[in-house]
């Protein structure tokens, strides 16, 4: 017991031995620090998250298992833990690529610049704008904006369109009667991916009776991803919002623009890493 309690005096006298190793020590930590962070925050409320809490879980049981000596439950912890992660992995695979590109697009507008919050933008301007042409119109329309959960099942209901999105092409699809109009947009970075999707009905009674397909349809997909669907209606041309079990109703063309910034937009607009730290132009 000596022995190790000089061992870790040893070490922790090390990191701080001189000021130049306390530093490299210190911004090891920060970096790391900020790794888990970003990490945490790629796949915070996927199903993903749902993998970690369980694998926490089985760890904590397999050190408790061992602590009181019961040898099978901790044998059995170790088989879960071995073969369930890498069945996790496969199972979530499209979550685990879609938070990684999450991370990704976060790493690039810290060190290159602001091109992924200029994409949003454009998504958002050209949201705002098809909302504020057929609103007024009547023209019924429903869009899924994808966020970090996978919506593969729903696209591969609908067309494949995988184009850029702007203002004319959502208004062109929802147009009545074209054969584009039925059905769902589905929205992926800042390409119109699918139109004609199907998405789950909701089933809850507590829905309002002067809701109909479209709004059900969004509420439902609000009930099994992280998806931000809008709806116009045809009956009244109202702006309606469902994301993550919450629906608003009736809203103004100036709060859905705040809603979709406050969505979308979730890094803050910054100039380039390399700009602040190396004498390059300031905004």
């Amino acid at each position: 017991m000596k022995l190790l309690s000089n061992i870790d005096v040893n070490y922790w006298t090390s990191l701080i031995s001189s000021p130049w190793v306390l530093m490299i020590n210190l911004l090891d930590i920060i970096i790391v620090t900020y790794l888990i962070y970003r990490s945490i925050r790629a796949i915070a409320g996927t199903k993903v998250m749902t993998l970690i809490q369980g694998t926490v879980f089985f760890v904590l049981t397999k050190f408790v298992a061992e602590w009181l000596g019961f040898a099978t439950i901790s044998y059995l912890m170790n088989q879960v833990i071995t073969y369930g992660i890498i069945a996790g992995v496969i199972i979530f695979a499209p979550e685990i690529r879609s938070g990684l590109e999450r991370f990704g697009r976060a790493t690039n507008n810290v060190f290159i610049g602001t091109q992924g919050i200029k994409n949003e933008e454009r998504v958002i301007e050209a949201l705002v704008k098809s909302v504020t042409y057929m609103s007024p119109r009547k023209i019924g329309a429903l869009m899924s904006i994808k966020g970090t959960q996978t919506l593969r099942e729903y696209k591969l209901s609908g067309i494949p369109l995988n184009a850029d999105i702007s203002s004319q092409l959502l208004i062109n699809i929802f147009i009545p009667n074209t054969p584009l109009h039925d059905g769902a947009v589905i929205i992926e970075g800042n390409k119109v991916a699918t139109a004609c999707s199907y998405l789950p009905l909701s089933e809850s009674q507590a829905i309002s009776k002067e809701f109909g397909t479209r709004h059900r349809a969004a509420i439902g997909l609000s009930e099994h991803s992280d998806a931000l669907t809008i709806i116009v209606s045809e009956e009244t041309g109202a702006i309606s919002v469902a994301y993550k079990d919450n629906f608003i109703h009736d809203m103004s063309v100036e709060n859905f623009e705040a809603l979709l910034k406050e969505h979308l937009i979730t890094e803050e607009v910054q100039e380039s890493f390399w700009k602040r730290w190396f004498g390059g132009d300031r905004v």
